[in-house]
């Protein structure tokens, strides 16, 4: 159990050096490095990307690389907007285009295409710290959490206004509740690690409410909230006060699993449930008489492990208790009630009667309906509990009652609310406020990301921290250009995407002039196109894709891919998935299990998404090349990939070493690679299919296919 709750380094640091210590210091005024905090103004020095980022490099004496060539451009686009690889028939469509305007038909078809949602999930994800388990030591599953990715994946699709994907994620409940898909979006605010078994609820009722609070500000507003728990912050405008009004927001929480169904389907499933309860009422009386005096004995055993002032809200009538204590007894009720009877502990002949009931009631298994569809959701209670500054943001030490309220530096003064659809409308008005145009930190933030997703940094290197302490924006104007052209155009992603892989800077080479280097080591000037390589994830998929394995169905509870024999082994909980198409899904259907990344992905540097990951970082180790050498599962691929090869290409190794060339690399091989393709070929061995299979393999470990350039 985690005893107090997390905080960042740097505030540890500052608290070991005594910083922490002293009286609540004032928020720090605003100062010219508060650059986020202005209004976002349209500037009006250029109306493109490439004029503020040329202008930036003539400063320098640069400009960009030559522009790549078709064959490079055709694999960054596909692998940047759907996360695949282009066939080599689609390589060579887009190479042999005599149109004009080739290029921006290409981005158009692969921005509408359905694999875009998908591709584009996986950073969302990572922010959002998605998962399909709890976390901590029992990591139990969340059987309806997927709902939410698919949410993402379908709202990148459409291009929802990403100023309603906000509203949605934090008040689809209240905002749209006849609308499904707002309901599951609410899930953003249950994505939290949670020891369900915790028996200290007050501490646990708290962290919930701080991980929601700094995952809002981080994935919304680019702030380091989590800094301002403690103490004022000591480097940005945010005070301790300002954290505990946006935790206020969040004080009602009432997390359900709330079922999706339309007025006309909950009252045939009433009516139906209502006729099998009428059928089995006997039967399921006997059974549950059976039953009870091991159910009490578990739920008793359960109710034990509480403090008193825990327990005995049990015994409590629902609408007696306070709306804190009904939130402590919901977290208590979870543990309690969910011990039910084990059939296993009843012996000779209740043993027996219980199993002919049983038997009996399986009978009627075809009257019962089934169970609807449900979303991990979030509500509120109609009247929140009270919400006080915690002083050292300790929760054992409340101090004076807050309302909920704004950061007092972008906005000064407590939130007006309204009640909405039987709830108190806090999280209505928190995403009005995070959602506007003249908040100056959603609209930024947000691009910032997409640039990020396409030249692998952001214009602010440190995306999930616009504050004093991250870095400053390279090209202050830039960011606001494009956040302006992201509320002008209907708050649309795909507009401000397109914009980005348009532009010249997109289109350049990676590897440009030596002056550059010496400029500008880092590239944040963006002289060349940075090279990058492929995350875990994107790295299957390619593999799937490539071996012709690739299973394009969409949607749907995560799949367990097979896992290394050794790791199988030890993970027994991870139960392959027995469909071997199913288990070929995109990487982003896989079961997100926080103590058990898949090894593929955690090679590759996925986040375990226990909390809000902002930007992923690349490692090279021995491992990732020792796996992509000797792994059953990639040795596997690299088999299906060269039957494939054999069934394309036809008979005759030459054809069959250009098709897999063409396959693994988008191009046809230079003359010098088919030169020493043809000289292993030769040399090999083994038979043809053995020197075709190693062949297929060791191009499936060329850095050509691992990086996008």
């Amino acid at each position: 159990m985690r005893l107090l709750p997390r905080v960042s380094v740097a505030c540890a640091l500052l608290a070991l050096a005594g910083l922490g210590q002293s009286a609540d210091p004032p928020a720090k005024p605003a100062t010219p490095d508060d650059w986020a905090f202005r209004p976002v103004v349209r500037p009006t020095a250029h109306t493109n990307i490439d004029g503020y980022l040329l202008a930036k490099l003539r400063e320098k004496k640069l400009t960009y690389a030559p522009e790549a060539d078709r064959r490079t451009l055709a694999r960054r686009l596909y692998f940047d907007l759907i996360g695949l690889p282009p066939t080599p028939e689609q390589v060579e469509s887009f190479v042999n285009d005599k149109n004009a305007n080739a290029y921006e038909k290409l981005v158009d078809s692969l921005l509408a295409s359905p694999r875009f949602g998908e591709r584009q999930a996986l950073w969302w994800l990572d922010v959002v710290r998605y998962a399909e388990t709890d976390g901590f030591n029992a990591d139990a599953p969340r059987p309806n959490a997927w709902r939410y990715r698919d949410y993402v994946i379908q709202s990148f699709n459409a291009d929802k206004p990403f100023d309603r994907f906000i509203k949605e994620q934090l008040a689809g409940d209240e905002l749209y509740p006849n609308d499904h898909s707002a309901l599951v979006a609410t899930g953003f605010l249950r994505h939290y690690p949670v020891e369900y078994n915790a028996v200290n609820i007050e501490q646990r009722r708290y962290e919930i409410l701080t991980d929601i609070a700094d995952t809002t500000g981080q994935a919304f507003l680019g702030l380091t909230m989590g800094c301002a728990r403690c103490h004022d912050h000591k480097y940005d405008p945010v005070s301790q006060e300002d954290y505990f009004k946006l935790q206020a927001f969040f004080a009602g929480m009432w997390p359900q699993d709330v079922p999706l169904q339309t007025p006309a389907e909950k009252a045939d499933y009433a009516k139906r449930l209502a006729s099998w309860e009428s059928a089995t009422r006997e039967i399921r009386a006997e059974m549950d008489a059976l039953e009870e005096p091991l159910r009490k004995k578990a739920q008793a055993k359960e109710r034990s492990r509480f403090a008193e002032e825990y327990a005995s809200l049990l015994d409590v009538p629902f609408e007696k208790r306070s709306p804190l204590e009904k939130q402590f007894a919901q977290l208590v009720e979870k543990q309690v009630y969910d011990k039910h009877a084990d059939p296993k502990g009843l012996k000779g002949a209740e043993k027996d009667k219980h199993d002919a009931l049983k038997a009996k009631l399986a009978g009627f298994a075809k009257e019962k309906p089934a169970d609807p569809p449900r979303a991990m959701a979030m509500t509120d209670l109609p009247e929140p509990p009270v919400t006080k500054l915690l002083k050292r943001g300790d929760w054992r030490k409340p101090g004076g009652e807050l309302a909920p309220g704004y950061i007092a530096r972008i906005t000064d003064a407590d939130a007006t609310v309204k009640p909405m659809n039987g709830s108190p409308g806090r999280r209505t008005a928190l995403a009005e406020w995070i959602a506007s145009k003249e908040n100056p930190l959603t609209a930024r933030v947000i691009v910032n990301r997409l640039w990020q997703h396409h030249f692998g940094y952001g214009l602010v290197r440190t995306s999930s921290d616009f504050g004093v302490a991250g870095d400053k924006p390279t090209h202050p104007e830039l960011l606001d250009f494009l956040a302006t052209e992201l509320t002008a155009n209907g708050w649309s992603l795909k507009h401000v995407h397109r914009l980005i892989v348009t532009s010249a800077a997109y289109r350049q080479g990676s590897r440009g002039a030596a002056e550059g280097a010496k400029a500008d080591i880092e590239n944040k000037l963006l002289w060349q196109f940075p090279r990058r390589r492929l995350e875990g994830e994107t790295l299957r998929d390619a593999l799937l894709a490539v071996s012709g394995q690739l299973n394009l169905k969409a949607g749907g509870p995560g799949v367990f891919p097979e896992l290394p024999p050794e790791l199988q082994k030890s993970s027994p909980a991870w139960k392959p998935t027995a469909d071997a198409t199913e288990r070929n899904r995109r990487s982003v259907y896989v079961f997100v299990k926080r103590n058990l990344r898949y090894p593929l992905f955690a090679l590759f540097d996925a986040p375990d998404r226990n909390e809000t990951c902002s930007r992923r970082f690349a490692t090279t180790t021995a491992p990732q090349a020792l796996a992509l050498m000797n792994d059953t599962v990639v040795l596997g691929m690299a088999k299906a990939f060269a039957a494939r090869v054999s069934k394309e290409a036809g008979e005759g190794q030459e054809k069959r070493m250009d098709r897999a060339f063409a396959l693994a690399c988008g191009r046809p091989a230079t003359a010098e690679e088919r030169t020493s393709m043809q000289g292993f070929l030769k040399r090999h061995p083994g038979s043809e299919d053995a020197a075709l299979f190693d062949l297929c393999h060791a191009l499936l470990n060329l850095n050509e296919f691992l990086y996008v350039d």
